[in-house]
């Protein structure tokens, strides 16, 4: 997962899966779209205004909370 944050202009974006997709998007609000793959997994989600909808600071903070490390084979 990654979640990247673009200042100048108050967008996020968290992306859940890697890898190039052709994508449907859905509209939850004015503000948010949900990103799915062709198979109906969510790829990732879009927050417009993002200020508004994560913290009041700067730049938004993140908190993983009983996320666990996994050891990827290579």
């Amino acid at each position: 997962m990654k979640i990247i944050y673009d200042p100048k202009v108050d967008a996020a974006y968290i992306r859940l899966k890697e890898g190039r997709f052709q994508v449907i998007t859905q509209r939850i609000s004015e503000d948010v779209a949900i990103n799915y793959a062709p198979d109906g997994s969510i790829v990732g989600i879009e927050i417009l205004e993002a200020k508004k909808y994560l913290q009041k600071h700067k730049q938004p903070q993140v908190e993983i909370v009983n996320l666990r490390p996994v050891s990827i084979a290579k």
